[in-house]
């Protein structure tokens, strides 16, 4: 199979085992290409977490391509058909981990960079990189780190385009222009412990949280708009008892999740809930998460130079969407900058032979040198 450019850096960067929150020079090696055409380059570690902020330019308005360096574990490595971090290429496709998640967008947006400056030397305004290597974990020390800095510097970014795996059958299908909010509860409904022969004397908690449970399951939280599907509530784990078949519990333990449009805020979500619970007089304790609020970029001049450049790329044309989970451009949108996301196909991201196809990543290349064009040249 014929070599490209940003087949040959993605190799690289596969590579490394950056498994979160470790970096492992993957940073290094987009920093030294950078560097090599003009940019400044900004290390910024926050306790364990390695981040990059490079700028090409000092003026108005700042181009941003965002991402990560870390991958998520691999698993048993026995279930590999090829060793994670040796990446190999059969049938057309590019194993190893990070290979759709998003080492290979990494490398197409700085071959895209490289070439769109080899053309456009006096381009307009900025071209900005940040990348962290805490967006698979906590992601309390990456993106939004910096972003802060950014902020307390008065440091804009107008346009960022996110290199999250967006596409779903083929490239440049799906352009996420927003995502959903995501918010987190733990509820611990009290009961009394006793004997299952006995119930008269013991409360259990399962059969007095039934009716809650079954409300919030039915309850329509929103009816979404023209960007969000409506709001969702989905209990992902409830644990009770003790493990013996004849003891009544004394507490029920239920995490649930929402993801929300911009219909509903999150502490009207917390005060339905809780208006649930009470109705149902539960003895209770909650706690609340917020990973993320909803964000959503409507169309303008970011959104139409990436349709405008997928069409002339691929010859097709792209859906906007703002379904799946949550990405670190729910970190950058508040500052008010237009946020997308576009990657690679994300069909095998987080799963043992994770994979892309090798004819996808020249022409993601020209995909993002095409928006550098559209709205820098």
């Amino acid at each position: 199979m014929q070599s490209s450019e940003t087949l040959d850096l993605s190799l690289e960067l596969l590579q490394q085992p950056s498994v979160t929150p470790n970096d492992h020079t993957c940073q290094d090696i987009i920093a030294a290409r950078l560097s090599k055409i003009g940019f400044n380059i900004e290390s910024m570690r926050f306790e364990d977490v390695d981040n990059l902020w490079a700028r090409k330019g000092t003026t108005e308005p700042v181009f941003c391509f965002a991402g990560h360096t870390d991958v998520v574990p691999t698993g048993s490595l026995e279930a590999w058909d090829s060793a994670p971090f040796a990446p190999e290429i059969r049938d057309g496709k590019l194993y190893g981990r990070g290979s759709a998640d998003m080492k290979t967008a990494l490398a197409a947006m700085v071959v895209a960079t490289e070439r769109f400056i080899e053309k456009h030397p006096q381009h307009k305004g900025s071209i900005a990189y940040l990348i962290t290597s805490d967006e698979e974990g906590p992601a309390k020390n990456g993106t939004v780190k910096v972003i802060e800095t950014l902020e307390n510097r008065q440091e804009k970014i107008k346009w960022c385009l996110v290199g999250e795996p967006s596409s779903t059958n083929t490239l440049g299908d799906i352009v996420k222009n927003g995502r959903r909010g995501s918010l987190n509860a733990k509820i611990i409904i009290q009961g009394k412990q006793g004997h299952v022969a006995y119930p008269h004397l013991a409360k259990n908690p399962i059969h007095l949280a039934t009716a809650a449970i079954d409300e919030l399951c039915k309850t329509v939280w929103d009816e979404g708009n023209e960007y969000f599907p409506a709001t969702s509530f989905q209990i992902s784990n409830i644990h009770a008892g003790t493990g013996a078949t004849n003891v009544i519990p004394d507490t029920l333990e239920i995490t649930c999740n929402f993801r929300f449009s911009t219909e509903v805020t999150a502490e009207e979500l917390k005060a339905r809930v809780t208006a649930i619970l009470d109705k149902n007089d539960l003895d209770y304790d909650i706690t609340w998460n917020l990973s993320g609020l909803p964000f959503i970029t409507p169309v303008g001049d970011l959104v139409k130079a990436t349709q405008q450049a997928i069409e002339k790329t691929t010859g097709s044309c792209t859906q906007l969407s703002t379904s799946g989970g949550t990405s670190d451009g729910r970190f950058i949108a508040p500052t008010g900058a237009q946020v997308i996301e576009l990657g690679v196909l994300n069909a095998t991201i987080h799963q043992v032979n994770e994979h892309v196809n090798v004819a996808d990543l020249e022409p993601l290349a020209q995909i993002y040198e095409e928006i550098l064009v559209n709205l820098l040249a």
